[in-house]
């Protein structure tokens, strides 16, 4: 178990997404109307966290938890972030300097964002030998009207598409599905340079789906639009009423490697 200061094992529904995680900052400004961040009252202004005495301090802390489980972390790799945007301009420079570090000691990692302006200026430094190793994820949801701060969904797809046909890898996690119309749509503008979708329903009490049916017919288009790779969350797939076991293969558990599919 690995729950350091920076570095640590997620829990619960966050486990879907990574089995090791890395957070430096609370906090996020994309101030969308659906994030979980607003639950626990962090505010639309990205904090540090208050282990850390400065943004030296946490890359210090980080090298050496890195250091401390390395095999875990190789084997399966490290994602970025829970409690904040990674990809802000508060906290980008951190992140890129930690990911550098993944990549010195061969850590894979995975980046979740809703920003795409920082795309050039800190990754396209990294040596194209590396990027097999770096897999960069978009929320896409196809409500900018939701996410005010964050780059628009059209943006977002482009950012993947120009990072797909540099050379890395790229996913998206279509969470949550505010209308099955908007998300399906999202996962067919961008089959064809997407590597993996993780996809999960809306939560809490307020946001209620009744029609199973229609949740299946949902289901069954992301499944054969252009047979992308697609891992349904636990959510998800209890809410329709189906087992993990008898969907086709193109649908993973969470334990697939998008680096080693």
């Amino acid at each position: 178990m690995i729950n350091g200061k920076a570095i640590y094992q997620p829990k619960g529904a966050a486990a879907e997404y990574a089995k090791y995680a890395c957070n430096f900052y609370v906090g996020c400004s994309n101030n969308c109307s659906y994030c979980f961040n607003k639950r626990w009252k962090w505010g639309c202004i990205p904090k540090l966290k208050k282990c850390f005495k400065d943004e030296n301090n946490a890359l210090e802390v980080f090298e050496k938890e890195l250091k401390l489980n390395l095999p875990e972390l190789q084997k399966h790799g490290l994602f970025f972030s829970f409690t904040t945007d990674p990809c802000l301009p508060k906290t980008v420079l951190l992140t890129s300097m930690a990911i550098k570090q993944c990549i010195t000691y061969n850590v894979p990692v995975k980046i979740l964002t809703k920003k795409t302006d920082w795309t050039v200026d800190c990754f396209y430094s990294i040596d194209m030998q590396y990027y097999k190793n770096i897999a960069f994820g978009f929320t896409l949801t196809g409500h900018d009207e939701l996410e005010p701060n964050a780059s628009t969904n059209s943006e977002r797809i482009e950012a993947m598409q120009k990072l797909h046909e540099a050379g890395f890898k790229t996913w998206a996690s279509i969470e949550p599905v505010i209308d099955f119309t908007s998300s399906w749509q999202m996962i067919r503008d961008t089959c064809s340079f997407c590597d993996l979708y993780k996809i999960g329903l809306m939560s809490g009490k307020k946001y209620v789906y009744k029609y199973e049916d229609e949740l299946r017919d949902f289901m069954d288009a992301c499944i054969h639009t252009g047979n992308p790779t697609i891992y349904f969350k636990d959510s998800l797939l209890m809410q329709a009423g189906i087992c993990r076991e008898d969907l086709p293969a193109n649908c993973v558990d969470r334990d697939y490697d998008m680096f080693n599919p």
